[in-house]
Protein backbone atom coordinates (compact mmCIF):
# COMPACT_ATOMS: atom_id res chain seq x y z
CA UNK A 1 0.00 0.00 0.00
CA UNK A 2 1.56 3.22 -0.85
CA UNK A 3 1.65 6.06 1.14
CA UNK A 4 -1.10 8.36 -0.89
CA UNK A 5 -3.23 5.21 0.05
CA UNK A 6 -3.32 4.90 3.87
CA UNK A 7 -4.60 8.19 3.77
CA UNK A 8 -8.23 9.88 3.57
CA UNK A 9 -11.02 8.65 5.88
CA UNK A 10 -8.35 7.31 8.29
CA UNK A 11 -6.03 8.50 10.68
CA UNK A 12 -3.29 7.19 8.58
CA UNK A 13 0.07 7.39 10.24
CA UNK A 14 0.74 4.85 12.66
CA UNK A 15 -1.94 2.78 11.89
CA UNK A 16 -1.33 -0.50 10.19
CA UNK A 17 -3.72 -3.01 8.63
CA UNK A 18 -4.76 -5.36 11.64
CA UNK A 19 -1.82 -6.73 12.23
CA UNK A 20 -35.10 -19.52 17.56
CA UNK A 21 -36.56 -22.39 15.55
CA UNK A 22 -40.05 -20.98 14.59
CA UNK A 23 -43.18 -23.57 14.54
CA UNK A 24 -45.36 -22.08 11.50
CA UNK A 25 -49.20 -22.79 11.72
CA UNK A 26 -51.23 -23.39 9.12
CA UNK A 27 -55.16 -21.76 9.69
CA UNK A 28 -57.22 -23.35 7.57
CA UNK A 29 -60.07 -21.58 6.64
CA UNK A 30 -63.89 -21.79 8.43
CA UNK A 31 -66.60 -23.90 6.39
CA UNK A 32 -68.45 -21.26 4.47
CA UNK A 33 -72.04 -20.50 5.57
CA UNK A 34 -75.01 -20.82 3.20
CA UNK A 35 -76.02 -17.90 2.09
CA UNK A 36 -79.07 -18.89 0.94
CA UNK A 37 -80.03 -20.89 4.21
CA UNK A 38 -82.11 -20.24 7.26
CA UNK A 39 -80.19 -18.24 9.81
CA UNK A 40 -80.06 -20.39 12.80
CA UNK A 41 -81.29 -18.47 15.87
CA UNK A 42 -79.63 -18.09 19.07
CA UNK A 43 -81.22 -19.17 22.01
CA UNK A 44 -82.09 -16.58 24.15
CA UNK A 45 -81.03 -17.05 27.84
CA UNK A 46 -82.41 -15.80 30.78
CA UNK A 47 -82.18 -12.53 32.39
CA UNK A 48 -81.08 -14.03 35.86
CA UNK A 49 -77.95 -15.80 34.13
CA UNK A 50 -77.20 -12.48 31.78
CA UNK A 51 -76.63 -10.54 35.02
CA UNK A 52 -74.64 -13.53 36.77
CA UNK A 53 -72.06 -13.63 33.71
CA UNK A 54 -71.90 -9.89 33.40
CA UNK A 55 -71.09 -9.56 37.29
CA UNK A 56 -68.30 -12.43 37.04
CA UNK A 57 -66.69 -11.08 33.45
CA UNK A 58 -66.65 -7.40 35.68
CA UNK A 59 -65.20 -8.67 38.88
CA UNK A 60 -61.94 -10.44 36.77
CA UNK A 61 -61.66 -7.16 34.51
CA UNK A 62 -61.22 -4.89 37.76
CA UNK A 63 -58.72 -7.54 39.57
CA UNK A 64 -56.97 -7.91 36.16
CA UNK A 65 -56.74 -3.58 35.92
CA UNK A 66 -55.59 -3.56 39.62
CA UNK A 67 -52.65 -6.09 39.44
CA UNK A 68 -51.60 -4.40 35.85
CA UNK A 69 -48.69 -2.34 35.78
CA UNK A 70 -46.88 -0.46 33.44
CA UNK A 71 -43.36 -0.45 35.68
CA UNK A 72 -43.23 -4.22 36.19
CA UNK A 73 -40.79 -5.90 33.86
CA UNK A 74 -41.86 -8.66 31.74
CA UNK A 75 -39.83 -11.90 31.95
CA UNK A 76 -38.36 -12.26 28.52
CA UNK A 77 -38.76 -16.18 27.09
CA UNK A 78 -35.48 -18.21 26.30
CA UNK A 79 -35.64 -17.41 22.64
CA UNK A 80 -35.98 -13.78 23.60
CA UNK A 81 -32.40 -11.72 22.52
CA UNK A 82 -30.67 -9.56 24.83
CA UNK A 83 -31.40 -5.59 24.40
CA UNK A 84 -29.15 -3.85 22.90
CA UNK A 85 -27.79 -1.96 25.78
CA UNK A 86 -24.36 -1.51 24.62
CA UNK A 87 -25.22 0.70 21.58
CA UNK A 88 -26.79 2.69 23.94
CA UNK A 89 -25.41 5.91 25.78
CA UNK A 90 -24.12 5.78 29.06
CA UNK A 91 -25.70 9.13 29.94
CA UNK A 92 -22.34 10.22 31.11
CA UNK A 93 -21.44 13.94 30.88
CA UNK A 94 -17.98 14.77 28.60
CA UNK A 95 -15.24 15.65 30.29
CA UNK A 96 -14.47 19.49 30.67
CA UNK A 97 -10.81 18.74 31.45
CA UNK A 98 -7.96 19.57 27.82
CA UNK A 99 -4.52 18.14 27.69
CA UNK A 100 -2.85 20.22 24.81
CA UNK A 101 -6.50 21.00 23.25
CA UNK A 102 -7.23 16.88 23.72
CA UNK A 103 -10.40 15.93 26.26
CA UNK A 104 -8.79 14.19 29.56
CA UNK A 105 -9.70 13.30 32.69
CA UNK A 106 -11.82 10.62 32.10
CA UNK A 107 -13.07 8.12 34.73
CA UNK A 108 -11.33 4.85 35.37
CA UNK A 109 -14.22 2.31 33.89
CA UNK A 110 -15.36 0.94 30.63
CA UNK A 111 -17.28 4.12 29.70
CA UNK A 112 -13.96 6.42 30.69
CA UNK A 113 -12.00 4.06 28.31
CA UNK A 114 -14.57 4.46 25.26
CA UNK A 115 -14.70 8.15 25.74
CA UNK A 116 -10.81 8.31 25.71
CA UNK A 117 -10.57 6.04 22.84
CA UNK A 118 -13.32 8.04 21.04
CA UNK A 119 -12.09 11.55 21.76
CA UNK A 120 -8.13 9.96 21.03
CA UNK A 121 -9.29 8.86 17.81
CA UNK A 122 -10.95 12.35 16.39
CA UNK A 123 -7.51 14.23 17.38
CA UNK A 124 -5.56 11.76 15.70
CA UNK A 125 -7.31 11.50 13.03
CA UNK A 126 -7.56 15.20 12.49
CA UNK A 127 -5.52 17.71 10.43
CA UNK A 128 -3.21 18.80 13.04
CA UNK A 129 -1.36 15.44 12.36
CA UNK A 130 0.28 16.90 9.29
CA UNK A 131 1.57 20.19 11.09
CA UNK A 132 4.76 18.97 12.96
CA UNK A 133 4.56 21.06 15.88
CA UNK A 134 0.57 19.88 16.31
CA UNK A 135 1.25 16.66 15.97
CA UNK A 136 3.55 16.74 18.56
CA UNK A 137 1.27 18.48 21.02
CA UNK A 138 -1.26 15.79 20.13
CA UNK A 139 1.13 12.56 20.97
CA UNK A 140 2.29 13.82 23.73
CA UNK A 141 -1.64 14.79 25.11
CA UNK A 142 -2.64 11.00 24.47
CA UNK A 143 0.14 8.54 24.63
CA UNK A 144 1.60 6.92 27.52
CA UNK A 145 4.84 7.92 28.72
CA UNK A 146 5.83 3.94 28.06
CA UNK A 147 5.48 4.64 24.03
CA UNK A 148 5.49 7.90 23.45
CA UNK A 149 8.45 8.02 21.80
CA UNK A 150 7.87 5.43 19.69
CA UNK A 151 4.43 6.77 19.04
CA UNK A 152 6.35 10.26 18.37
CA UNK A 153 8.95 9.03 15.82
CA UNK A 154 6.67 6.55 13.74
CA UNK A 155 4.14 9.50 13.37
CA UNK A 156 7.36 11.57 12.13
CA UNK A 157 8.02 8.79 9.76
CA UNK A 158 4.70 8.81 8.09
CA UNK A 159 3.88 12.64 7.85
CA UNK A 160 6.77 12.72 5.68
CA UNK A 161 7.84 16.04 3.77
CA UNK A 162 7.09 13.61 0.59
CA UNK A 163 3.48 12.66 1.80
CA UNK A 164 2.74 16.26 2.55
CA UNK A 165 4.04 17.03 -1.05
CA UNK A 166 2.13 14.16 -2.80
CA UNK A 167 -0.90 15.25 -1.16
CA UNK A 168 -0.51 19.06 -2.21
CA UNK A 169 0.42 20.49 0.93
CA UNK A 170 2.83 22.81 2.43
CA UNK A 171 5.55 21.99 4.41
CA UNK A 172 3.92 22.96 7.34
CA UNK A 173 0.85 20.71 6.59
CA UNK A 174 -1.20 23.36 4.71
CA UNK A 175 -3.12 23.88 2.41
CA UNK A 176 -2.01 26.09 -0.24
CA UNK A 177 -3.75 29.24 -0.80
CA UNK A 178 -7.39 29.25 -2.36
CA UNK A 179 -7.62 25.65 -0.65
CA UNK A 180 -8.94 23.76 2.68
CA UNK A 181 -7.33 20.73 3.76
CA UNK A 182 -10.11 18.45 5.36
CA UNK A 183 -8.80 15.60 7.75
CA UNK A 184 -11.59 14.95 10.05
CA UNK A 185 -12.38 11.72 11.80
CA UNK A 186 -16.14 11.27 13.22
CA UNK A 187 -16.65 8.44 15.87
CA UNK A 188 -20.11 6.48 14.81
CA UNK A 189 -19.20 4.01 18.21
CA UNK A 190 -17.08 2.56 20.61
CA UNK A 191 -16.59 -0.92 22.03
CA UNK A 192 -14.74 -2.68 24.86
CA UNK A 193 -12.72 -5.79 24.02
CA UNK A 194 -10.81 -6.31 27.11
CA UNK A 195 -10.61 -4.48 30.21
CA UNK A 196 -8.78 -5.73 33.32
CA UNK A 197 -5.78 -4.47 35.08
CA UNK A 198 -5.39 -1.52 34.40
CA UNK A 199 -5.80 -1.57 30.71
CA UNK A 200 -8.43 -1.68 27.97
CA UNK A 201 -8.84 -2.45 24.34
CA UNK A 202 -11.07 -0.03 22.76
CA UNK A 203 -12.72 -0.56 19.12
CA UNK A 204 -13.45 2.70 18.12
CA UNK A 205 -16.18 3.24 14.21
CA UNK A 206 -15.72 6.08 12.37
CA UNK A 207 -16.15 7.96 9.07
CA UNK A 208 -13.58 10.01 7.41
CA UNK A 209 -13.54 13.06 5.67
CA UNK A 210 -10.32 13.66 3.66
CA UNK A 211 -9.26 15.95 0.58
CA UNK A 212 -8.81 19.53 -0.67
CA UNK A 213 -11.15 21.42 -1.37
CA UNK A 214 -10.76 23.90 -5.18
CA UNK A 215 -11.98 24.01 -8.51
CA UNK A 216 -8.82 21.78 -9.77
CA UNK A 217 -7.98 19.86 -6.97
CA UNK A 218 -6.57 16.51 -7.82
CA UNK A 219 -7.86 15.33 -4.34
CA UNK A 220 -11.42 16.37 -3.70
CA UNK A 221 -13.00 15.42 -0.44
CA UNK A 222 -13.98 12.09 0.14
CA UNK A 223 -15.89 10.01 3.08
CA UNK A 224 -14.39 6.41 4.34
CA UNK A 225 -15.30 4.50 7.16
CA UNK A 226 -12.72 2.43 9.38
CA UNK A 227 -12.37 1.01 12.53
CA UNK A 228 -9.47 2.31 14.81
CA UNK A 229 -8.34 0.02 17.54
CA UNK A 230 -6.36 1.59 20.77
CA UNK A 231 -4.82 -0.04 24.02
CA UNK A 232 -4.86 2.15 26.75
CA UNK A 233 -3.43 2.45 29.74
CA UNK A 234 -4.34 3.64 33.10
CA UNK A 235 -1.36 6.33 34.01
CA UNK A 236 -3.03 7.09 37.66
CA UNK A 237 -5.32 9.90 36.52
CA UNK A 238 -6.07 9.20 32.92
CA UNK A 239 -6.39 6.84 30.02
CA UNK A 240 -3.31 6.95 27.58
CA UNK A 241 -2.43 5.53 24.55
CA UNK A 242 0.13 2.47 24.39
CA UNK A 243 -0.91 1.02 20.81
CA UNK A 244 -2.78 1.75 17.64
CA UNK A 245 -4.00 -0.15 14.31
CA UNK A 246 -6.66 0.57 12.06
CA UNK A 247 -8.86 -1.57 9.40
CA UNK A 248 -11.03 -0.85 6.81
CA UNK A 249 -15.00 -0.78 7.18
CA UNK A 250 -17.69 -1.88 8.19
CA UNK A 251 -18.95 0.20 5.39
CA UNK A 252 -22.67 0.95 4.67
CA UNK A 253 -23.82 1.21 1.44
CA UNK A 254 -23.58 4.54 0.12
CA UNK A 255 -26.66 6.70 -0.41
CA UNK A 256 -27.84 8.71 -3.02
CA UNK A 257 -26.92 11.69 -2.05
CA UNK A 258 -26.40 14.74 -4.24
CA UNK A 259 -22.54 15.70 -4.36
CA UNK A 260 -21.82 19.23 -2.49
CA UNK A 261 -19.60 21.21 -4.40
CA UNK A 262 -16.39 22.37 -3.38
CA UNK A 263 -16.62 25.59 -2.27
CA UNK A 264 -19.86 23.89 0.06
CA UNK A 265 -17.62 21.51 1.37
CA UNK A 266 -14.89 23.76 2.39
CA UNK A 267 -17.26 26.16 3.81
CA UNK A 268 -18.85 23.40 6.09
CA UNK A 269 -15.41 22.53 7.43
CA UNK A 270 -14.81 25.87 8.44
CA UNK A 271 -17.90 26.56 9.78
CA UNK A 272 -18.74 23.35 11.94
CA UNK A 273 -17.14 22.61 15.10
CA UNK A 274 -16.23 19.23 16.53
CA UNK A 275 -17.51 17.50 19.37
CA UNK A 276 -16.24 16.41 23.27
CA UNK A 277 -17.60 12.28 22.85
CA UNK A 278 -18.58 10.93 25.89
CA UNK A 279 -19.59 6.65 26.01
Amino acid sequence: MSNEDQYGGGVGSGYGEVGGTGQTRTRLPDAPADPYGTPRRTPRASRGLVTVVGVVVLLIAAIAFANQSGDTPTTPSADTPPAPASTQATGTRPVDGKNGGVPSGFAQDEQGAQSAASNYAVSLGSDGMFNTQRRHAIVDAVADDSTRAKLQAGFDADYSAGLLSQIGLTKDGLAPAGYTFVNRTVPVGAKVKNFANGTASVDVWCIGLFGLTGEKSTRPVTSGWFTLSLNLKWNGSDWKVVETAQKDGPTPVTGDNPVSTSDEIGKAVTEFGGFTYAR
